[in-house]
């Protein structure tokens, strides 16, 4: 299914992605996965803390050469696919943050997303994946990812 190019440093779409957050309950169904929705949230807000630096990721390695990969997975107008692998750090039930209070959780989501945002360029670190990106490049990646696993959960 196709997508448009959404970006965080849009702030309708940045309040689109909170208000999605905003209408999940520990009780939202997943679509696919192994995660519940209370894990999807630490997951997600682990993601956005990796890349300022408040938590360590590990780089990964892909079979396409990394300007393919990147620009297929920031520009290519279809949504990211089911199951994607994610870096073991922010993998529930591995090394990412378990789950507490559902409503904390969420605090905590919107309160990283946040810093994110709002974070210097000279304080996000590569991609684990994708390189070096810019700021418009990592404000795209940041929709992407909270748009990806907001359908996994039908908000």
């Amino acid at each position: 299914m196709a997508r448009t190019t959404r970006t965080l440093a849009d702030p309708a779409s940045k309040a689109y992605i909170v208000a999605r957050i905003g209408t999940l309950t520990p009780r939202s169904p997943r679509r696919w996965g192994k995660m519940s929705v209370n894990q999807m949230l630490c997951h997600l807000a682990d993601s956005y803390r990796s890349v300022i630096g408040e938590r360590g990721v590990s780089p990964g390695k892909h079979w396409l050469p990394l300007p393919i990969l990147k620009w297929f997975a920031l520009r290519v107008p279809l949504r990211w696919p089911p199951n994607m692998p994610t870096r073991p750090e922010n993998e529930q039930g591995v090394g990412g943050t378990p789950p507490a209070e559902f409503e904390s959780d969420r605090r905590e989501l919107i309160a990283a997303l946040e810093r994110f945002c709002s974070a210097s360029d000279s304080a996000r670190g590569p991609h684990p994946l994708f390189g070096a990106l810019t700021h418009e490049e990592w404000m795209i990646w940041g929709f992407l990812h909270a748009d990806h696993h907001l359908r996994q959960f039908n908000a």
